[in-house]
């Protein structure tokens, strides 16, 4: 009989988290999910798995707790999907964006060559660390010029996976996917912010909206199918890095124009530019050439962006009906 796959994800209660748990579980791993102690647990988005996964407790902060939890699960891969992910948070934290996001990263690689160096690992890197582009589109060889404290701690932890790669021989690979978005994203992201504000708005609950840069230029696509060019990456012969994205960009004014057309509305009646939302340092324009995954992973996004923003918008709406419109 064969023994079943074991994969082991960081991260396992946000958005990607949760959509690659559900991923491999369909593709009959046992799936193992990390998650922090603390004194007020958010399973929301794997509460409907909860029964079908098994989460473990340790801390990105702490190298031990990740040398036993590895030992313990014994896994043939490994997703390191967690961080500090929000960028404006990193401006504020930059120092404790620096401990997860950057140091993280190298814990969990000397969990693992030091426990199984034949386990596959997989890094979420950024297409925040291209930043102040240099080149456009961006691909695998984009130089990089990170303009945000999470930017900068992505690249550490990027560099770091190529240099396990080529130090220790780790099948260690970083998908630099770029802006994903799902009813699952969190609630201070702009994607999310917008949907729920049309909602809310169209329903008569709200009446505005503050935004910050509604001209930012960003590769929007669908998480789902991102998470599953995590999991082919790791399926390669060589380890080998990808640019994951749409190969599209579009602007926050454009997700407000679908969004609130979406409930019947023009949004220049209810969105207002506040610029407290603005970034110490904007990074004007992020597109990807997402070319090597097509080729190599057999991976390219299906979803549209007005699909995207429709799917989300109507997400919003199914769950203030749930509420009873009255959130």
């Amino acid at each position: 009989m064969e023994t079943k796959r074991r994969a082991l994800i960081t991260g396992v209660t946000g958005q990607d988290g949760s959509y690659l748990a559900e991923l491999l579980l369909a593709k009959g791993y046992d799936v193992f999910g990390m998650v922090r102690r603390s004194s007020s647990e958010n399973f929301e988005r794997i509460g409907h798995l909860v029964d079908r996964l098994e989460l473990r407790q340790a801390d990105l902060l702490d190298q031990l707790s990740i040398v036993n939890l590895i030992r313990d699960v014994d896994p043939d891969e490994v997703y390191n999907l967690a961080a500090q992910s929000f960028v404006p948070t990193s401006f504020q934290q930059p120092l404790l964006t620096s401990e997860f996001t950057a140091l993280g990263v190298t814990r969990v690689l000397e969990a693992i060559r030091l426990v199984d160096p034949s386990i596959r690992f997989y890094q979420a890197s950024s297409s925040e660390m291209f930043g102040k582009v240099r080149q456009s589109p961006q691909n695998e060889d984009t130089p990089f010029h990170p303009r945000s404290p999470y930017g900068v701690a992505k690249l550490y932890g990027h560099w770091i996976t190529v240099n396990y790669r080529e130090s220790y021989g780790l099948h260690a690979v970083s998908g630099i996917l770029f802006n994903h978005e799902s009813p699952r994203r969190g609630r201070e992201f702009v994607t999310r912010k917008i949907v729920e504000a049309a909602a809310r708005i169209g329903v008569q609950l709200d009446k505005h909206v503050s935004l910050g840069n509604l001209d930012a230029r960003r590769d929007w696509g669908y998480a789902p199918e991102y998470v599953d060019a995590m999991w082919r990456m790791l399926q390669t012969e060589e380890p080998r890095d990808f640019v994951i994205g749409t190969g599209e960009h579009h602007t926050p004014r454009e997700i407000c124009e679908i969004a609130f057309e979406r409930v019947g509305l023009d949004y220049r009646d209810h969105v207002e530019v506040d610029e407290r939302f603005k970034r110490p340092a904007e990074v004007d324009t992020l597109l990807a050439d997402p070319r090597r995954a097509r080729d190599e992973l057999g991976w390219e996004a299906r979803t549209s962006f007005r699909e995207l923003i429709e799917i989300m918008v109507d997400a919003e709406i199914a769950l203030l009906e749930r509420r009873g419109a009255g959130a």
